[in-house]
């Protein structure tokens, strides 16, 4: 026989019994406790005092058991068994360390108990369990027949409405307005002597009127939630009501036909604002990562009305590739803020090498804080902040232009169209059917947007008149002239003036990038699709627009495949201007060429041999 066997098979009992002892002792106080406070402070303030007791009443009830441990159960034995010999120590000792006469009389006590177990459990306290069951029962009957009155008299503010024209007629004498905002905002609840308020969306209204003479029946009738009655006790009639949405109303009494009505009141809700979130550090929404920087530091600001959440979440996403090889690694990391409710900063600074960002990737860091509004959080995006790595340009110049080894800008957000329709159609069965329709618009006005993109490659006109880019070899063709440098106007109706007027030049050589047949075929192919996806998009069928997407994705990745992209000739380049021979003196290696004289000649001889004429006989001026 073990230690832990004899203790579990003695003890067991005793802990039991003290446990049921204690519990049934100690819960009547509890629930008396739990039902005073549900009378003075309500049901929520009494619910949280019932668990903190509980928890109080388990942790002592817990140590009061823990003491029935091996001491108390040798003692017990040795105090109800004179036949153990004051030796019941010796059933919880290792054999290793007693002597032979010592195992001899263990293995006696172990036979005597074996035979007979003795029962170490304590008595009922049965006379204690009686009196705090009674006591319970009868303060929860008291509590039950004798309602609790207000400390504070009930008195109501004088009602600034005008007696009846008619003697008997019933008007509003004495009027309160009891306003509880919600838990979330910390407000205290307030009385209201007007019946105009202006208070937090979500807030419990609890009308007090009094009318003299007493009506038969009175309402407060609104202009958009119908008629709510008032419910009459003595003298009074009260109301209750939520303030969800702003309102207007009336006091009615019942009052004979063709009374005037009594003046509006108005009830304003005041909505809880979301939270504002604003961007410390980097003072630039871009920032290009330093030689040897390991982690990017963020700080963020956020105010509340009411309080902001301490824990908000750093939503990191990681762009790698280019072009339409671009992959996307999203990671959500909780940050905790600092400061007050209403006022908290949030600061972080990633491990650049913890998310493996590499040379040529972008990375994109926005922070989402909600506020503590009950039900349902308000949630706020904080603009993104971009740490760029810059990879390889990829590009060469020649003598003739340009040629270019990866694809422009323009050829990079496909792949994302493609990417936000198939999650709208994961989010279609959670959105209302305007908010899906207007994020499918959205995506149709991207797709629209890279159409035109890519339009401009095969010499189509841009929508909505939008200027090209300027470059350095633009030019402005001159108007026609005459022989005698006179501007022609073209004729009306010719085909000079109707190109000047409505045309648009698609294949000059300047004015469109220069692709070969098959690259200019794989295009083409490209924007029909991207044009039949577009339309889909707009009338809110993703689903329909898909297979167009993918097709166009797939013509891109042939136009991206191609051998080269020549694009409009920009001239040679000249070579650098040596800035040490700038101002120094020096004319070594530099020759005079001595030009020629070259003989004028006059352009109007006739005014060289006037006046010649007047400088008279000697050649002396006139």
């Amino acid at each position: 026989m073990t230690d832990m066997p004899v203790i579990a098979r003695l003890a067991r009992p005793a802990r039991t019994r003290r446990l049921a002892d204690d519990l049934l002792t100690v819960l009547p106080l509890v629930l008396v406790a739990a039902a005073v406070a549900w009378r003075a402070l309500g049901p929520g303030t009494a619910t949280v005092m019932a668990l903190a007791e509980l928890v109080v009443v388990a942790a002592i009830v817990r140590r009061r058991v823990q003491r029935l441990d091996r001491p108390w159960l040798v003692r017990q034995l040795d105090r109800a068994r004179p036949d153990m010999d004051d030796s019941a120590d010796l059933l919880f000792v290792d054999d290793v360390s007693l002597t032979p006469i010592q195992r001899l009389q263990r293995r006696r006590l172990q036979q005597r108990i074996e035979h007979n177990a003795p029962d170490l459990r304590t008595a009922w306290s049965t006379r204690r369990i009686v009196i705090a069951w009674l006591a319970a029962a009868i303060v929860t009957a008291v509590l039950v027949a004798v309602p609790l009155t207000r400390s504070t008299p009930d008195r109501l503010a004088p009602s600034p409405d005008t007696p009846p024209a008619a003697p008997g007629v019933s008007r509003l004498v004495g009027q309160r307005l009891h306003i509880v905002p919600p838990a979330y905002t910390g407000l205290p609840a307030r009385d209201d002597a007007g019946l105009d308020v202006r208070a937090p969306q979500g807030s419990r209204l609890e009308w007090t009127l009094a009318f003299a003479p007493p009506p038969h029946r009175a309402d407060l009738i609104f202009a958009d939630r119908g008629r709510v009655s008032l419910t009459r006790a003595g003298d009074r009639w009260t109301a209750r009501a939520m303030l969800d949405r702003s309102a207007l109303y009336l006091v009615v009494p019942q009052v004979p036909a063709g009374q005037p009505l009594p003046r509006l009141h108005r009830l304003d809700a005041v909505p809880d604002a979301p939270p504002q979130v604003t961007v410390v550090t980097p003072d630039h929404t871009l920032t290009v990562i330093t030689p040897g920087q390991r982690r990017w530091p963020l700080t963020f600001a956020a105010h509340d009305d009411y309080g902001v959440a301490a824990t908000a979440e750093l939503h990191l996403t990681i762009a790698e590739g280019e072009g339409e090889n671009v992959k996307f690694r999203e990671q959500v990391v909780p940050v905790h803020g600092s400061g007050t409710a209403t006022a908290r900063r949030f600061s972080i600074a990633p491990d650049l090498a913890a998310l493996k960002f590499v040379a040529g990737s972008d990375l994109v860091a926005q922070l989402t804080v909600h506020d503590n509004r009950t039900p349902g959080p308000q949630t706020t995006r904080s603009p993104s902040l971009i740490l760029r790595w810059p990879g390889s340009t990829g590009e060469g110049v020649g003598m003739e232009g340009v040629v270019t080894r990866a694809l422009p800008a323009y050829f990079r957000s496909e792949r994302q169209v493609i990417i936000d329709a198939e999650a709208l159609l994961k989010e279609r069965s959670r959105l209302p059917a305007d908010r899906f329709l207007a994020k499918s618009d959205g995506i149709g006005a991207d797709q629209r947007l890279l159409r035109l993109r890519y339009g401009q490659f095969l010499g189509e006109e841009q929508e909505g008149k939008t200027a090209p880019p300027p470059t350095a070899d633009a030019t402005t063709p001159a108007a026609p002239t005459a022989e005698d440098g006179t501007v022609v106007k073209p004729a009306f109706g010719s085909e000079a003036n109707t190109l000047a007027d409505y045309g648009h030049v698609h294949d000059e050589s300047e004015a469109a990038t220069l692709l070969d047949p098959g690259t200019r075929t794989a295009l083409k192919g490209a924007l029909d699709a991207m044009w039949q996806a577009e339309l889909d998009l707009r009338q809110g069928a993703p689903q329909a627009a898909l297979p167009f997407a993918y097709t166009a994705l797939k013509l891109i990745k042939q136009v991206q495949q191609a051998t080269r992209i020549f694009l409009a000739r920009v001239g040679p380049e000249l070579p650098p201007i040596d800035e040490t021979r700038r101002l120094t003196g020096k004319r070594d290696g530099l020759d005079h060429h001595a030009l020629p004289p070259v003989a004028v000649t006059a352009t109007d001889p006739a005014a060289a041999t006037v006046w010649r004429a007047l400088a008279g006989p000697g050649g002396a001026d006139p």
